[in-house]
């Protein structure tokens, strides 16, 4: 069964704004069809949980909604400005959209502070003094304003994926994009990365979040979206979802992570 995966369209008597709408989304990578026509609208200040198995196309397809992964046919609009060829649409859509991986990709040679400061310096064209006093603020928010002039190897895998988060967020960006964010940490920096981003949601911010941490989804989620083999086999919200799934395929999933 393929679900087109929508929110409510109304609130309070008065449509609500989508700033991500992606329509019959496909994806190869050679021969292999990874995306088979998805189809998702997410509303501004939405939380929304991706899960599903391994090669169910979840990250594949967050990473086509700023680009990483161009997407072979459909449609991808990011607050109004299409996903084309257009390099100008394609570097505005990324100003916009902050993604924190799991495998952090900090750059080892530059200190914590450099990390963050580098994008908006370059791409805002922020002054010196601007840029250093929002990543300070950053490190404040995040717990870790001690370690801004340390080196990423010097920190714990936790500190930095905090330093990463701090990074995207850097950018003021409208969309955050999560991919297992918290699958590279041992158990115990879990906790801090995920009430980063708890505090983060209830800031308001837009997420499309990719994770098996159940907690998490319960706490934030508006929506969980289950994808597998391509396509978005169920979805809806925490207590839906988790409680009362309706495809066998999310009941034999569920069955095996809760």
């Amino acid at each position: 069964m393929v679900m087109e995966a929508t929110g409510s369209h109304t609130e309070n008597g008065s449509a609500v704004e989508d700033i991500i709408v992606c329509r019959d989304v496909h994806k190869w990578f050679g021969n292999f069809h990874a995306l088979r026509g998805v189809s998702m609208t997410v509303r501004r200040g939405e939380k929304i949980v991706i899960l599903g198995p391994s090669g169910s196309g979840k990250s594949t397809f967050i990473r086509c909604i700023n680009r990483l992964e161009e997407h072979q046919q459909g449609e991808i609009v990011v607050d109004g400005i299409a996903m084309t060829n257009d390099l100008h649409n394609i570097d505005t859509i990324r100003s916009e959209v902050g993604m924190v991986f799991q495998s952090f990709n900090l750059f080892p040679h530059l200190t914590v502070l450099q990390n963050i400061t580098l994008a908006p310096l370059k791409v805002r064209k922020l002054s010196q003094a601007d840029a250093e006093g929002i990543a300070n603020q950053l490190l404040e928010r995040v717990g870790i304003p001690e370690q801004a002039h340390k080196y990423p190897l010097e920190l714990s895998g936790g500190q930095q994926q905090r330093v990463a988060i701090a990074r995207a967020l850097a950018m003021r960006p409208r969309v955050m994009l999560f991919d297992e964010p918290t699958s590279a940490l041992d158990p115990e920096m879990i906790k801090e990365v995920l009430d980063i981003m708890v505090d983060l949601a209830r800031s308001g911010m837009t997420m499309l979040v990719v994770t098996h941490e159940i907690g998490f989804a319960r706490e934030v989620a508006d929506r969980m979206v289950m994808f597998d083999e391509g396509v978005i086999v169920e979805q809806g919200t925490p207590t839906e979802f988790l409680e009362n799934p309706k495809s066998d395929r999310a009941k034999a999933f569920l069955a095996q992570i809760l």
